[in-house]
Parts: C-alpha cells; sequence; structure tokens
C-alpha cells in the first residue's frame, strides 16, 4: 500500500471511529431502545425484561440443592478456563 493509500486508511478508520462514539452517545443520552416502563439500571442483563423474572429465582433458598459445596464449582470453572487457554496456546503455535 502507498504512503498516500496508508494516510486515507487511517483517516477513515479515525472518522470510523468518532462516529460510532458520536452515535454511542446519542443513543445514551436520548436513552434510545429503553423501555420506560422498565428500569433495570446499569449492569441489567437481558433476561431481565421477562415479566415476573424474580418468581424463576428462588432468593430465600436454592430451588436445585446440591450436596456439591461453592468452591467445587469455581476451581472447576477455573480448572477449565486454565484448560482452554493451554490449548489456545498450543493451537496458536501449531
Amino acid at each position: 500500500m502507498t504512503p498516500k493509500g496508508k494516510r486515507m486508511y487511517k483517516i477513515a478508520t479515525a472518522l470510523v471511529a468518532v462516529a460510532v462514539f458520536i452515535v454511542a452517545v446519542v443513543i445514551m443520552v436520548r436513552g434510545a431502545g429503553l423501555s420506560p416502563d422498565l428500569d433495570f439500571g446499569a449492569g441489567a442483563y437481558y433476561y431481565t425484561d421477562i415479566p415476573d423474572f424474580d418468581k424463576h429465582l428462588d432468593v430465600a433458598g436454592d430451588p436445585n440443592p446440591t450436596s456439591i459445596p461453592y468452591i467445587v464449582y469455581l476451581l472447576l470453572f477455573l480448572a477449565w478456563g486454565a484448560l482452554m487457554y493451554a490449548l489456545w496456546k498450543w493451537i496458536d503455535r501449531h
């Protein structure tokens, strides 16, 4: 690519980045796409718009009790992550 082409590419990339940022700010300021009846606040997940979702979560007690301690689930999750990272590194080398 010629120096002029590289410069044009950088300018186009910068313009797209600025445009995306401006559009994102406008969407956030206007609250576009939000339902006024459903105020979940920041960090709400997609399933929180299900009516009476809280009835599916038994906050007082676990609806699916298990004899396995929570730490086992956490360690399995971390082990899976480490295994996938090692696999990714192996794939990247080969």
